[in-house]
């Protein structure tokens, strides 16, 4: 794929994304985004070669075959309609988008345009949730019943309660804009996608805390640190901050398999821990990312046993979330050239948002069982079919 040209709208944390282009067989040629800081980043990152523009009609001019759609959530649907509309494979970073409506109006685009959509759900790349993966597809524990998984999140507060992610306008709330990812794996385990959830949540810790700040004019880069600890000591935290910093969910797939996510941006530690229970045995994850292992339990006992019946090794992976990006990266670029099926799915990308954002309606509503909104079918066989019948083209 050398001679896949490939631009970038959107150079903020994601933007280590885009150093996997190169590495992965394309050819990076544009950079977009509105702010300085941003492009003077690029360019120290990038070199000289690639050309940086200020907004996405710029971008458009270059001569594009593929774009890494890399903006805040709440922008995502404007921006890669457009880019769907310009006929350019279109990497789009997860969530989908921040409403159901969004979600719908991009896969809407995709299936009319015909032209390539890629959601960059990169979990289904990390190691430990293939090897749990794998572990499932071969039977280990027979027919799933249950996925669990509890997400503590230590670096909630520099992550999300300081810039556009803490005003629930830009992601509807984090139930959805960091649930949506574990959403996607706990569906990925499970078989099947959620059609009723109910949730519970509040803003426990970081509502109470007063110190204020607007940090426009900085990036996470800026302030993060391992001091800013414990939570209640959290300082300049966005003067709008409306979403909740704990929730939880209780989902049911439509095949039958019960879920729950719990998710915590005030704990010591930072990783996810799913459990997959199925009608012979158990599997569990310790660590998720260098040096985690998949515990395997498939006899009976009648006490918690450390040790389990089996330890299924992760494989090491170099490059960013546990390895996981540069292999999102170099799918997207092999299904940009040639189509075919990958790994993540649009459709799969659209369930977990509307599941995240049936959730926040209950979690906002008192708790309540709410329904999932069904994907229309036509936009459905056309995904599973792995987006045939389009046309690559270059503008």
């Amino acid at each position: 794929m050398p001679d896949l040209r490939v631009g970038v709208l959107g150079f903020g944390l994601r933007s280590n994304v885009a150093s996997c282009v190169e590495k992965a067989g394309g050819r990076l040629v544009a950079v977009a985004d509105p702010d300085p800081r941003a492009l003077t980043t690029a360019r120290e990152r990038l070199g000289d070669e690639v050309k940086l523009v200020g907004d996405l009609d710029q971008l458009l001019t270059v001569g594009l075959d593929a774009v890494l759609v890399l903006t805040p959530d709440h922008l995502h649907a404007e921006h890669a309609v457009r880019t769907l509309e310009a006929g350019v494979a279109t990497f789009l970073e997860k969530p989908i988008a921040t409403t159901v409506a969004d979600a719908d109006r991009i896969l809407e685009t995709a299936l009319r345009t015909g032209t390539r959509l890629y959601v960059g759900h990169n979990m289904r790349h990390m190691p430990v949730i293939r090897a749990m993966r794998d572990a499932v597809l071969a039977g280990r524990i027979g027919e799933v019943k249950a996925v669990w998984c509890r997400h503590f999140v230590s670096a909630g507060g520099d992550y999300y309660f300081k810039d556009w992610h803490a005003d629930r306008r830009n992601t509807t709330g984090l139930l959805l804009q960091k649930g949506a990812h574990d959403i996607d794996v706990i569906h990925w385990l499970a078989g099947g996608y959620s059609e009723r959830v109910a949730a519970i949540g509040s803003l426990s810790v970081y509502g109470d805390v007063t110190d204020r700040r607007d940090n426009s004019d900085r990036t996470v880069r800026d302030w993060f640190s391992r001091d800013n600890w414990p939570p209640t000591e959290q300082c300049e935290l966005a003067p709008v901050l409306d979403v909740e910093d704990i929730s939880m969910a209780n989902l049911v797939l439509d095949n039958g398999v019960l879920a729950s996510y719990q998710q915590c941006h005030f704990t010591p530690d930072y990783w996810r821990n799913y459990t997959v229970i199925g009608t012979h045995g158990r599997l569990e994850n310790f660590g998720d990312s260098d040096g985690a292992v998949v515990k395997l339990w498939n006899t009976r006992s009648d006490a918690y046993r450390d040790e389990p019946d089996e330890v299924i090794d992760v494989p090491p992976a170099e490059g960013g979330h546990g390895g996981a990006d540069p292999l999102l990266v170099a799918e997207f670029l092999r299904f940009a050239e040639e189509g075919g099926p990958t790994m993540t799915s649009p459709v799969a990308a659209r369930q977990s948002v509307a599941a995240g954002v049936a959730a926040t309606d209950s979690l906002r509503a008192g708790g309540g069982a709410v329904d999932v909104p069904p994907l229309p079918e036509e936009m459905r066989r056309y995904f599973d079919h792995d987006q045939e019948n389009f046309v690559v083209r270059t503008i």
